[in-house]
């Protein structure tokens, strides 16, 4: 609301030095750009976990894979709430354990949210969980915590770039830059469709040794701003 008024203001003003002078205003429209790379800080990892036979008769319970991967999260040293659960089975909780109840041979999933920070500590992790009841690891989404921070810093220097743009164009024929008229917000909260890097995501079985923590991480997300904006000529 405060860039409108900025622009209705503005042009009741020039409004009124028209009808006073019958001079046009003198102003240049230029376009500003700018963008940013960070490195994502908030990224959520999708386990799905999945009852098997380990032999005809005897089945590796959800409830032992789960302990796994809680341990397993706990021993990366990793906050017990970042771990949640997303779905089971796929329907209501309700039909999930009913289901169990009533078919030895039904195979229970659920399917895990695991909030981190970096990729490193994937391999360890996964190390502890049964390889064959891990049926799926993938990731979600990713962000940054302090996202809205960066965002105001790519629109500021959007802007600014503007204002520099219009002072050397201006400056090429002996003109200045005076106040702004107008400012309009083009294309903002741009973000780019950034890949994460999978090449070290492969990860050892429990009963092999410890995975060591990898080198995974993401490529930088690209946060990108466009303003018009409008400025009065001296």
């Amino acid at each position: 609301m405060a860039g409108l008024f900025l622009t209705v203001s503005v042009w009741a003003q020039q409004v009124e030095q028209k009808s006073v002078y019958n001079v046009p205003v003198k102003k240049i429209e230029v376009n500003g750009s700018a963008e940013i790379e960070i490195t994502p800080d908030e990224i959520y990892l999708s386990i799905s976990l999945k009852e098997y036979y380990k032999t005809k008769t005897s089945k590796i319970d959800i409830s032992m894979l789960e302990k796994q991967l809680e341990k397993a999260v706990a021993d990366a040293g990793i906050a017990k709430e970042n771990l949640t659960i997303e779905n089971v089975y796929g329907y209501n909780p309700d039909y999930w354990w009913k289901k169990k109840k009533n078919d030895p041979d039904f195979l229970a999933s659920k399917k895990y949210r695991l909030k981190l920070s970096r990729l490193d500590k994937v391999n360890g992790i996964m190390a502890g969980v049964d390889e064959e009841g891990i049926e799926s690891v993938n990731i979600a989404s990713f962000s940054h915590s302090r996202m809205e921070d960066y965002r105001r810093e790519v629109k500021i220097k959007a802007l600014q770039a503007a204002k520099a743009k219009a002072a050397y164009l201006l400056g090429a024929i002996d003109e200045k830059v005076d106040g702004v008229i107008e400012v309009q917000e083009i294309n903002t909260d741009n973000y780019s469709d950034v890949r994460p890097v999978y090449a070290n995501m492969a990860y050892k079985s429990a009963g092999e040794s410890v995975a060591a923590d990898s080198n995974i991480d993401f490529k930088t997300i690209k946060v990108r701003a466009e303003i018009r904006a409008v400025f009065g000529v001296k």
